[in-house]
């Protein structure tokens, strides 16, 4: 069993690939401890699986599986979570703009008890200003909305020991949101921070659109806020539709100023609108826990791998 397993996912990365590895292993080396690459291929339309196979055929240290399609960044690192056989495990992206040589600093970190370190941006370069306020909103209204302590502006880049792997191994859900669970799962846990690098080449591979998605699956796997809002929504709107029955009547036997029809109308729509709202909120709750547990399909197909079953 190797000291460490370093988790990559891989999506169009061919231009980073050669200087990860090269960083990785200069970096694996100087802290004398055995390891293992996992490196994902999440669908890329690139060079990166070539890429990856000629790394394999050159260091026997490298693992790789191919997935049959895009199946997105947080089930890419739950693959090789999956297939890791380190004491402890390093999960970070291919763009380089997590440094490789902060791992050592981390490490000791962890051999001091830590079962969980992760990085921290103190700065974020080359990053526009809409995505650094939006993830800047995100963690902080995430954070208010969970009841999970879920550390403010950190990413996946983080150590965590084997017992936290074992761990996320039996938590089954389909829309991962990995930092959240490793939050969820507890352990002694710490952080370091570090000044995030701009990518070192190619593009994002998160734009708005994925951020959305990720921001969802954060929101509603640790969070019921949303569903008790419309719970909630709904006890106003029949609290108003209460007054509202009480200004019809008014208007109806006091002011005696109404339209045929229109009170039993009134009383009717607004009564039965505000039950419609507590309703939907309640089979609501019930409902978003079913769905996370009623398909049970598989996380990730995989096409391609030389990792040992």
């Amino acid at each position: 069993m190797a000291d460490l397993s370093v988790v990559i996912p891989i999506y169009n990365e061919e231009g980073n690939i050669p200087l990860l590895h090269e960083r990785w292993t200069r970096t694996l080396e100087e802290m004398k401890v055995g390891y293992e690459f996992i490196f994902i291929n999440d669908g890329s339309r690139d060079r990166s699986v070539e890429l990856l196979r000629e790394l394999a055929q050159k260091d026997s240290h490298v693992k790789y599986i191919d997935f049959s399609r895009n199946f997105g960044h947080q089930i890419a690192v739950s693959a090789g979570l999956d297939h890791s056989r380190g004491e402890a495990v390093v999960i970070m992206d291919a763009d380089l703009q997590d440094p490789p040589e902060l791992l050592a600093e981390m490490y000791r970190k962890y051999k001091e008890g830590f079962e969980v370190v992760y990085a921290r941006r103190r700065s974020r370069h080359g990053e526009s200003w809409f995505k650094k306020i939006t993830a800047r909103a995100f963690y902080r209204l995430l954070s208010s909305l969970s009841s999970v302590d879920i550390p403010l502006d950190t990413g996946d880049f983080r150590i965590i020991d084997h017992k936290v792997v074992e761990a996320l191994r039996k938590m089954p859900e389909k829309s991962k949101f990995l930092r959240g669970q490793i939050s969820w799962i507890g352990f002694r846990q710490t952080f370091l921070e570090y000044d995030r690098q701009e990518r070192h080449a190619g593009e994002t591979n998160y734009p708005f659109r994925k951020m959305l998605a990720l921001a969802l699956d954060g929101i509603t796997g640790f969070s019921d806020v949303p569903l008790r809002f419309v719970t909630y929504f709904g006890l106003i709107a029949t609290g108003f539709a209460f007054l509202g029955a009480l200004y019809v009547l008014y208007s109806r036997f006091v002011l005696r100023d109404f339209v045929e029809g229109w009170a039993s109308l009134m009383i009717t729509v607004l009564f039965i609108g505000g039950v419609q709202m507590i309703a939907i909120g309640i089979i609501g709750e019930y409902l978003s826990r079913i769905h996370a547990n009623v398909r049970n399909r598989p996380l990730y197909i995989i096409r391609d791998s030389n990792c040992s079953s």
